[in-house]
Order: C-alpha cells, then sequence, then structure tokens
C-alpha cells in the first residue's frame, strides 16, 4: 500500500540530506500520515482515512463534508468514501 494521502493524493518527495562537509545523500520526506475516523453525517457513517496533519487542520476547519465535495471535485481522492 504506498504511502498517499486519501483525500489529497499526496505522497513523500525526494530530496537530499547535507552533511557539514557537504556531502549529499539521498533521502525521502514522508507525510505525517495519520489513520483516522470521520463521521460524515450526509451518509450517516463513519469512514476511516488515512490522512496527513496538514489534511486534519483543513477538515477541522472546513468540516469533513466539504473537504471531500472539494476532493471529488478535483478529482484527488483516493478512497471512495
Amino acid at each position: 500500500m504506498s504511502r498517499k494521502d486519501d483525500i489529497t493524493g499526496k505522497g513523500a518527495l525526494n530530496g537530499y540530506r547535507s552533511s557539514k562537509s557537504n556531502n549529499k545523500t539521498k533521502h525521502r520526506f514522508q507525510l505525517n500520515l495519520q489513520k483516522r475516523r470521520f463521521y460524515v453525517p450526509e451518509e450517516d457513517k463513519w469512514v476511516t482515512l488515512k490522512v496527513s496533519a496538514k489534511t486534519v487542520r483543513t477538515i477541522n476547519k472546513k468540516g469533513i463534508s466539504a473537504v471531500l465535495k472539494d476532493a471529488r471535485k478535483n478529482g484527488t481522492l483516493l478512497k471512495e468514501v
């Protein structure tokens, strides 16, 4: 299973670690993924989503219904809810 946000579809980024002597080694910057349950009142059910901490903050601000509606409109929703 890929490490991607179920709502935004964002994944890990690639980059380099730099030592004091400026040697570069490849590195992956993983998302801060959390497995959370959300209650969707329109569908009257609980859904479990794997979302990043940033997405959790957006859900707290806008509400789960508005975030799911935007994700469906943008085509970024990975898990069918």
